[in-house]
């Protein structure tokens, strides 16, 4: 798998006063998605916090390009980028019917609960293996 979609769509509470998707629900978007990326490698949440793992967003740079409104059916495209041992390299895009909205690239880094850096899980290391 080297490039994830998930589709969203627009409701109310997504929009701000001029009717616009508010800046922040984009990264709800963007985690969302990440999730079911993961989820569709084999890779839960829940199996992973079990173990006492977890990942945290160490860094993010957005690019908002043009607005979403409500009732809009938007697509994010999720695309491992690298993979070291502790961090994943992420590119996601928000598209409506093929037009780039927002763009994102981000670091990810797997962590213990219980405090310090972990190794990523070896299936999402071979996804970036495999995109290579």
């Amino acid at each position: 798998m080297t490039m994830h979609t998930f589709p969203i769509r627009i409701y109310y509470e997504d929009t701000d006063f001029s009717g616009n998707v508010y800046h922040a629900a984009y990264l709800k978007f963007f985690e969302r998605a990440r999730t079911e990326f993961l989820r569709d490698a084999g890779i839960h949440h829940s199996e992973l916090a079990a173990e006492g793992l977890a990942f945290a967003v160490r860094s993010m740079q957005i690019d908002f390009i043009a607005p979403a409104h409500i009732d809009d059916l938007l697509r994010v495209e999720t695309e491992p980028v690298s993979a070291t041992g502790a961090r994943l390299t992420l590119r996601q895009t928000i598209l409506r019917d093929g037009k780039i909205l927002v763009g994102a690239e981000l670091i990810v880094v797997a962590i213990r609960t219980s405090g310090g850096a972990a190794r990523l899980p070896a299936a999402l290391r071979a996804l970036c293996a495999a995109k290579g």
